[in-house]
C-alpha cells in the first residue's frame, strides 16, 4: 500500500508546488513509485513537470467527480517513475459543485483507493487555501507535509492549518498524522531566516524536518523550463536539498514499518 501525502500550507508563496512537484522527482530518482496529484487550480504542478495545462482535457476534476476510472487521467512524465494526475483552471469550479453532494470530503479517498497500492508514494500539491479542495486532500492522505518560508510572518495561518488537521483527524480521518514541517526559502546570510529556523526548532522540535530547503536561483529557474530541479540541474543546492529530503522520508517511513 503507497503512502498518501498531502502538500498543505493555506499561505501561498511558501514553495508548496516546488516542494511537490522536486520531492515526486527526487523520490522518482531513488527508485520509488511515485504519483503527484495536481490539486491545485493554478495547476503549477502540472506546467512545472512539462504538461501544457491549455492540452488538458482529463485531470483531478474528473476524479473528483468520479465520471472517469482513475488510469484514464494518469499522465506518464519525463521523470523516472514519476506519474501525474495533472490540473486545469476548471478545477476552480469543483468545489461550487462538490457543495450539495454526499460524503464530499471523501470524493478523493474513493479515487484513490484504486491504485493506492500500484504507488510507493503518491504526493497531493494542495492549493493555498483550507476549503474543500485541500479538506479532500487531508481527508484521503496518511500525512501531511507543512512548507513554512524562513521569512517574516513564517508562523502566521500556521495555527489555523495545525487546527484544521485536527479537526479532520477527529472528524474524517483519524489515522492522519503530521508527516513533518519543511523549512523552506533559507538564505544563511539573513538573521530573520537563522531566527525562523530557531523559532520553529524550539516550537516544534522533532516535528521539523532535518533537511532546509535554501534559497536557490536554479530552484527557481527549473518551472519556467518545465522541468524538475533534477532534469534542470541534478549538481544544484537545490536538487541537493530536496534528494536529502526524499532519503529523510524514506528512512522515517521504513523505521515506522
Amino acid at each position: 500500500m503507497g503512502k498518501i501525502i498531502a502538500i498543505a500550507n493555506q499561505k501561498g508563496g511558501v514553495g508548496k508546488t516546488t516542494t511537490s512537484v522536486n520531492l515526486a522527482a527526487s523520490l522518482g530518482v531513488l527508485e520509488k513509485k511515485v504519483l503527484l496529484i495536481d490539486a491545485d487550480p493554478q495547476a503549477n504542478a502540472t506546467s512545472g513537470l512539462g504538461v501544457d495545462v491549455e492540452s488538458i482535457e482529463l485531470g483531478t476534476y474528473q476524479l473528483l467527480e468520479h465520471t472517469h476510472n482513475i488510469e484514464e487521467l494518469i499522465v506518464q512524465t519525463d521523470s523516472p517513475n514519476l506519474d501525474l494526475i495533472p490540473a486545469h483552471i476548471d478545477l476552480v469550479a469543483i468545489e461550487i459543485e462538490l457543495v450539495d453532494k454526499d460524503q464530499r470530503e471523501y470524493m478523493l479517498k474513493q479515487s484513490l483507493d484504486a491504485i493506492a497500492d500500484k504507488y510507493d508514494y503518491i504526493l497531493i500539491d494542495c492549493a493555498p487555501s483550507l476549503g474543500l479542495l485541500t479538506l479532500n486532500a487531508l481527508t484521503a492522505s496518511n500525512s501531511v507535509i507543512i512548507p513554512i518560508q524562513c521569512e517574516y510572518f513564517a508562523l502566521e495561518g500556521l495555527g489555523k492549518l495545525l487546527n484544521t488537521i485536527k479537526s479532520v483527524q477527529k472528524i474524517h480521518n483519524p489515522d492522519l498524522d503530521i508527516e513533518g514541517l519543511l523549512l523552506t526559502m533559507y538564505d544563511a546570510r539573513l538573521r530573520l531566516s537563522n531566527q525562523v529556523v530557531e523559532e520553529v526548532q524550539k516550537h516544534f522540535s522533532e516535528m521539523v524536518f532535518e533537511t532546509i530547503i535554501q534559497r536557490n536561483v536554479r530552484l527557481s529557474e527549473a518551472p519556467s523550463f518545465g522541468e524538475t530541479i533534477i532534469n534542470y540541474d541534478a549538481t544544484s543546492k537545490g536538487a541537493t536539498n530536496y534528494l536529502n529530503l526524499a532519503h529523510e522520508i524514506i528512512k522515517k517511513n521504513k523505521e515506522k514499518v
